[in-house]
């Protein structure tokens, strides 16, 4: 009877093992049309965080569930009180305008902004359309939306940001090669750190002042952050 009784001691602890193996598989299984939403959610929280002190001009932010760019930013340190940040965020989404203060080394989350290389190809009514050249997918931005959208010509290269799949921005290089369309030779112009100048129009549209020996037909180099003339391509 001892044998019967140890036997059956076995076989309800061999049962017992394999009903917890049972529950704890039903419990640890995610049906795949869960799994998307479970990794979603996952990087959500371990989205990088930064502080006033990464501010930067052109630095994207996630701010009342909408995403930001920081076009202006001044770090201040009255003689009392607290230490504060004064910046101008740009609503990339609406491309409203807000004046935010901070406290120093406030936190926020950065925008998680993916990248893509994408050409220019035309311009659609009031629309630029980007094409990825390996994909042939085209993305429709307005023109109103793009900071610096005077200096983008056709077959252009640069990076679409997207926020949640929707293209919400486009970084034009700081420094670009653009042919001079039209300015008046020799035109007396206006005396600016120690140079004459003149007025030009650039072949992608951006009228910027170049020194008044550049002529039609040259190419020049623009840093476009300050509109300015750099230089001539040899």
């Amino acid at each position: 009877s001892q044998r019967g009784c140890a036997g059956i001691s076995r076989l309800s602890l061999d049962f017992i093992m394999l009903a917890a193996l049972v529950h704890v598989a039903t419990f640890a299984y995610v049906p795949s049309e869960l799994q998307p939403i479970c990794r979603s959610r996952a990087r959500a929280s371990h989205a990088y965080m930064g502080t006033t002190n990464d501010f930067k001009v052109g630095l994207t932010i996630e701010f009342e569930n909408s995403v930001w760019k920081v076009q202006e930013f001044l770090h201040v340190k009255p003689g009392k009180g607290s230490a504060f940040v004064r910046s101008k965020l740009k609503n990339l989404m609406t491309g409203s305008t807000l004046e935010k203060t901070w406290k120093a080394g406030e936190a926020f989350p950065d925008a998680q902004v993916d990248k893509e290389e994408m050409t220019y190809s035309y311009e659609d009514g009031s629309d630029m359309v980007f094409m990825n050249m390996e994909t042939y997918e085209e993305e429709r931005i307005p023109r109103v939306d793009i900071d610096k959208a005077d200096f983008i010509t056709e077959e252009m290269t640069m990076v679409v940001l997207k926020w949640r799949g929707k293209p919400i921005d486009v970084q034009v290089p700081k420094s670009v090669q653009l042919r001079v369309a039209e300015t008046e030779p020799g035109a007396k112009g206006n005396s600016a750190g120690g140079r004459v100048e003149k007025p030009a129009t650039l072949e992608s549209g951006a009228v910027i002042n170049v020194p008044i020996f550049i002529e039609e037909g040259e190419i020049i180099k623009v840093d476009t952050d300050d509109r300015k003339y750099t230089g001539r391509v040899n």
